[in-house]
């Protein structure tokens, strides 16, 4: 159970589940894109986490989320200073848990006045191995946090710290509402330059076989178009052209068929 800030009960605070490691690797290279479309197929109308964008162009992330939930300041509550009692600090026990491919998906209210994580804190996270953050809100150092490596999706930044004006941390690792979206602690992200979508963990699998073929064929399509094909045959891929894309899919290496499925 999760123990809230300005109890005298240390701070203790659960852990997530972690998907075998060959799920996370058949989601990889599939997007944003294309997982938020096949979600929507599997029943899930929207997975995207509005608000949120990309502030490090190129990165392309799929792992398990560790969550951190803010609330709205209540003095009484928490102490009104950075570095007072760091341990009762919750926005730290969710870094703790971190391990090789996590990502931190925080609830930070959209607030933009708050710098949820800064560069020494992100900097722990990212050498315990982590890909990077989700924040419906702020970060503060940006400039040398975008030196890690981690992947970055914010609302902004700021130079003030997490509880300076208006929320703080409140819970580790429980359902949080980020970007309008409910993400489980142990859902699987993905996410890239078009933003970050919560995939619940267990539509993952179905998401992995579906999300797979669309990529291979969406590969194939690609190739036609630019050589000039129809698009009215090759996107979406039609009748008229599955026996070319599943002559052209038996030709392909068995090394590359392994790959994409």
């Amino acid at each position: 159970m999760t123990s809230r800030n300005g109890s005298d009960q240390p701070v203790e605070t659960k852990d997530i589940p972690r998907p075998d490691q060959s799920l996370i690797a058949a989601l990889q290279g599939i997007g944003s894109a294309t997982a938020s479309g096949e979600l929507k197929r599997l029943g899930i109308r929207s997975a995207f986490m509005q608000g949120p964008v990309c502030m490090t162009p190129g990165a392309s992330i799929v792992g398990p989320a560790l969550t951190l939930q803010f609330m709205p300041k209540r003095e009484d509550l928490y102490p009104d200073a950075e570095y007072v009692d760091p341990e009762r600090q919750l926005h730290r026990h969710a870094l703790y848990h971190a391990q090789p491919g996590d990502i931190v998906v925080v609830d930070a209210r959209a607030d933009m006045t708050s710098g949820v994580f800064g560069e020494m804190m992100m900097t722990y996270f990212r050498g315990r191995g982590g890909l990077g953050v989700v924040i419906d809100g702020c970060i503060r150092d940006s400039a040398q946090i975008k030196k890690l490596g981690l992947g970055l999706w914010l609302r902004g930044v700021t130079p003030n710290f997490h509880t300076q004006t208006s929320i703080y941390p409140f819970a580790v690792n429980v359902p949080v509402a980020c970007g309008g979206v409910t993400v489980m602690p142990g859902d699987l992200i993905i996410a890239d330059d078009d933003g970050s979508v919560v995939v619940p963990i267990g539509l993952a699998p179905q998401l992995a076989t579906k999300a797979g073929a669309h990529v291979e064929w969406e590969e194939f399509s690609r190739l036609k178009l630019a050589e000039g094909g129809d698009l009215r045959k090759y996107y979406p891929l039609s009748d008229a052209a599955r026996a070319e894309y599943e002559a052209w899919r038996r030709a392909q290496t068995p090394e590359r068929r392994d790959e994409t499925g």
